[in-house]
């Protein structure tokens, strides 16, 4: 067995869970849509925990490597934060890219095993702490106004993004995603 083919696991496990959660899917349904055994899944990832455990560690650490790209790409704090929510308008427009696999995920939180919900909520502290780190250096360079702290604004932006996807996945609409996040925008703005 290859690492290209725990890769592939990987990706079908991802597509599954974007379309049923973790409760949606078996290794019936990755072995049937890669045409492999589920022993031969079960060879890279022993357990359905393992391998959602490894998928979310892994789209974490990318996600912490893109936070970082797109900051030193972009150091002004207003723009870093119109293209956190640029790429997330944009995935949901034109479907080009699965939606959060986190914001799926928390939404099963209960009913995860232990070690999935632990790199859930590791991957959601991460993100807090980029969005808060943004803001904090918005408010100092007077382009914020920040009603509550800066941890707690980027925690209510960051429910406010994962919430519009999920409205606008409800409605069919991509354009409740922005109607949603154009006003918590403009509050922040000066």
């Amino acid at each position: 067995m290859s690492k290209d083919t725990s890769q592939k696991i990987l990706a079908s496990a991802r597509e599954l869970i974007a379309t049923g959660g973790y409760n949606g899917f078996s290794y019936a349904d990755i072995a049937s849509a890669l045409g492999l055994g589920k022993a031969s899944i079960h060879h890279h990832f022993p357990t359905k925990a393992d391998l959602v455990r490894v998928l979310v560690s892994s789209y974490r650490k990318d996600a912490e490597t893109g936070m970082a790209e797109i900051s030193r790409d972009i150091p002004r704090p207003a723009e870093l934060i119109q293209a956190y929510v640029g790429y997330w308008t944009q995935c949901v427009g034109d479907n080009t890219r699965p939606f959060c696999v986190c914001a799926l995920l928390a939404g099963e939180a209960p009913t995860l095993p232990a070690d999935v919900a632990a790199e859930v909520r590791a991957y959601f502290r991460s993100l807090a702490s980029w969005l808060t780190d943004a803001l904090e250096r918005g408010a100092v360079e007077g382009v914020f106004i920040l009603r509550e702290s800066a941890r707690d604004e980027a925690e209510a932006l960051m429910a406010m993004v994962h919430g519009a996807m999920l409205s606008a996945r409800a409605y069919g609409d991509p354009k409740i995603f922005g109607a949603i996040l154009t006003p918590a925008l403009r509050r922040l703005s000066v």
